[in-house]
């Protein structure tokens, strides 16, 4: 294998790289390598993204356009649809979508598309990177054998590795730069080219010893989350029950200086990790005749949350006289989580879908997240509708799904009817609590 060559043309910034992808991972990513003095070319099926960075204009929330017009001003960053530039570059990250099919197993498509699409330009020396969040074995097991398709094979004449996205869209704290950067390689090499690669653009590198274990590190840390979301989850109920503010008792909790990390409940969960990552694992455990009861029984927790809430409002709504079929109720928020515009496997969308199965009446309120259209187990054409406050009193209920910052909680407290919070976002407010429920 060339291996030197690439190193160097790494180290003097003139390695070409190419990212497919340009989502919420991918575009961030390629601006960081552009940032960084490398030329970077995006490859993406979708021509609305490849119009807007041409335009130097963001389709992101938290991504800004100014850096962005910058780098595609200077030549530094540009997009294609067509996949044999790829031949061009000299390394290749992969950051597209792994969702779950309708019976909740991964869905590899995107992934096979990809390799299928580079496989006819794949050259010796190049560096394919996977990033996209997948089952440990897919590097090796589906894209290694698509990109082997013309002859070459990987850690012989080209390299190979997995690292996994650790994006945190509307994170402060963070970024694409700045969150250390898991890398395993399918060998000693692959990992050398690889850990240069992200060491020349990103703040830190951790090196592990194969794809596998890369690509489990991150199914372990959303799994963490899921669990102990579920965990509080059920924790809600069970105050519920018990007429407790389970968001008392957590901040209570973590006065603990040690042995204790706060995490919170709400409607269900969301985005494009937690909700999915844990059935990665439960699937391919099953290969090895392992079944991943206590992963399975947070899925259940967390996927039983949206039909709680309804639960809970319905309740509300018969406290008040009145019935949840047939009723006005206006949703707050959309997106997964607050002030961002990624309603990705949203829980919102879950009980939105449930309230109007019951009959309710629905309309949604998001800044953020404009239209919401059929698909991902939503099947309606809406519209956010402004957050007036003159109009709040006419819905029978209204439902903080998503606790965005710009509304102003205590006001729509005071002109609703009932307000059911599923984030706490109402904790402030000292007027009025006699119509929140806590759901």
């Amino acid at each position: 294998m060339v291996g030197n060559p690439l190193l160097g043309r790494i180290q003097n910034r003139e390695a070409k790289v190419g990212v497919v992808g340009l989502g919420y991972v991918g575009l961030p990513l390629g601006m960081a390598f552009a940032e960084a003095g490398f030329p970077v070319t995006g490859l993406d099926v979708d021509q609305r993204k490849i119009d807007k960075i041409a335009k130097g204009e963001s389709y992101i929330k938290h991504i800004p356009s100014a850096p962005l017009a910058e780098l595609t001003t200077a030549g530094k960053l540009k997009a294609t649809n067509d996949f044999a530039k790829s031949r061009e570059l000299d390394c290749v990250i992969i950051c597209v979508p792994t969702p779950l099919t309708a019976s909740r197993e991964p869905d590899m498509t995107f992934i096979i598309q990809t390799g299928e699409a580079l496989a006819p330009y794949v050259r010796p020396g190049q560096l394919f990177i996977l990033e996209s969040t997948t089952y440990p074995g897919t590097t090796e097991e589906i894209l290694k054998p698509l990109l082997e398709k013309n002859g070459l094979k990987a850690g012989v004449d080209f390299f190979l590795a997995f690292s996994p996205e650790r994006e945190d869209p509307g994170n402060k704290g963070f970024n694409t730069k700045t969150i250390p950067k898991v890398v395993g390689g399918y060998s000693p090499a692959c990992l050398e080219v690889a850990v240069a690669l992200y060491g020349s653009a990103l703040k830190e590198v951790v090196p592990v010893t194969s794809t596998r274990v890369a690509e489990l590190s991150k199914l372990l840390e959303n799994i963490y989350r899921c669990v102990n979301i579920a965990m509080v989850n059920e924790m809600k109920m069970l105050c519920d029950r018990m007429n407790v503010d389970v968001w008392e008792v957590i901040q209570a909790a973590s006065t603990k200086p040690f042995g204790f990390q706060p995490f919170y409940p709400g409607p269900g969960l969301g985005g494009h990790c937690i909700p999915i990552d844990p059935f990665y694992l439960t699937w391919k455990a099953r290969e090895f005749e392992f079944h991943t009861k206590f992963i399975e029984l947070a899925g259940e927790v967390n996927w039983q949350m949206p039909y709680y809430v309804v639960q809970r409002t319905m309740e509300a709504l018969n406290q008040n006289k009145k019935v949840l079929n047939g009723a006005k109720v206006l949703c707050i928020g959309a997106a997964y989580k607050k002030d961002i515009d990624d309603h990705r496997e949203s829980p919102s969308l879950r009980v939105m879908t449930l309230l109007k199965e019951k009959g309710a009446d629905i309309a949604y309120h998001d800044p953020f997240v404009k239209e919401l259209h059929k698909g991902h187990g939503f099947n309606m054409e809406m519209k956010s509708v402004p957050l007036d406050p003159e109009t709040l009193s006419q819905y029978d209920a209204v439902m903080i799904l998503t606790d965005h910052s710009h509304i102003d909680y205590n006001e729509l407290v005071q002109r609703s009817n009932i307000v059911v919070d599923t984030r706490n976002a109402t904790k402030a407010v000292t007027q009025g609590r006699e119509k929140i429920v806590k759901a």
